[in-house]
């Protein structure tokens, strides 16, 4: 029960958060978004992306195991599972060759870390002293 609470209260948290940064942006900035040549578009970009901070921000709010490798590991997952998300959307609404190519090396290399991740977590309750990267 506890758990679940300090995970809502992080996504709470995480969705305040993202929500100030969007209203402390100037006008003009928001408006050259919204107005681009894909105005639809756009909008669902940035409805997504919103939605993609949310859920690693949720994600990445864990109960501390007491062991920094762990949590360190555990936190990074989501982490990175959110940088392949974004890169997605980037892949899916992008049009800057330079961004896109980083999009895809971004999807496979933090895809190959997730599982390296995974692994370690998986392996033992505690992977201090067994983590040698």
């Amino acid at each position: 029960m506890v758990r679940n609470l300090v995970t809502h209260a992080c996504a709470l948290v995480a969705g305040v958060a993202i929500t100030m940064v969007w209203a402390s942006l100037p006008t003009d900035g928001k408006s050259e978004l919204l107005s681009a040549s894909r105005p639809a578009l756009a909008n669902e970009f940035n409805g997504a992306l919103r939605a993609v901070m949310v859920q690693m921000d949720a994600g990445m709010c864990i109960t501390p195991s007491g062991d920094a490798d762990r949590d360190f590991a555990r936190t990074m997952i989501p982490h990175h599972q959110g940088a392949i998300e974004m890169a997605r959307l980037e892949l899916l609404y992008g049009r800057d060759a330079r961004l896109r190519r980083l999009a895809q090396g971004i999807v496979v290399e933090q895809s190959q870390e997730i599982a390296l991740l995974r692994s370690l977590v998986a392996s033992s309750s505690s992977i201090s002293g067994g983590f040698n990267p």
